[in-house]
């Protein structure tokens, strides 16, 4: 699970979250976000998709890995034991804790070749989501790169309405 445990109470406690060696964001109340089950943030020009399943809360990177389309209305099924999203283009497997990208094909390793799943690596960012005090703050997750960053940018969030004109006559 991505929610922290509770944070012991401050003793001056403010919306901003409190300093610390980390940047966190808030997110919203957490009240609001499981009534909402899925809420997209915009958290410094990042597209932030906030999952509420089954008692926990995910957050991932809103736009596909391969093509940039939305992940909100993906469907969520666990595979091979990882709770994942499925992208609602293209069917593309996400797990919603660690980013992971997954695929069934022959395992040829074996005769007959039995279907498997098998790991592309992560390829969407996932942030851990922090619990304080009734609210949700999300510490961004920086570390490389990773595929699903191309779609964060303003060449990316174009890319998809790209429309193709041809010439009549």
């Amino acid at each position: 699970s991505l929610l922290s445990p509770s944070l012991p109470p401050h003793s001056s406690f403010s919306p901003s979250p409190p300093p610390s060696s980390y940047e966190l964001l808030f997110v919203g109340k957490k009240e609001d976000l499981i009534s909402a089950q899925r809420t997209v943030v915009s958290l410094q020009g990042r597209d932030v998709l906030i999952i509420y399943h089954e008692g926990e809360f995910y957050a991932i990177d809103s736009y596909c890995y391969h093509s940039g389309s939305s992940l909100e209305t993906g469907d969520i099924e666990e595979l091979n034991n990882k709770l994942c999203i499925i992208c609602p283009k293209h069917k593309y497997k996400i797990s919603l804790c660690d980013g992971e990208g997954l695929y069934r094909a022959r395992d040829r390793s074996q005769s007959p070749p039995p279907l498997r799943w098998f790991s592309k690596g992560v390829k969407q960012r996932v942030h851990p989501i922090i619990e304080i005090q009734g609210e949700l703050y999300l510490r961004p997750a920086t570390s490389g790169y990773i595929e699903s960053d191309y779609y964060q940018g303003e060449q990316g969030k174009t890319h998809d309405e790209v429309t193709c004109v041809f010439p009549v006559g």
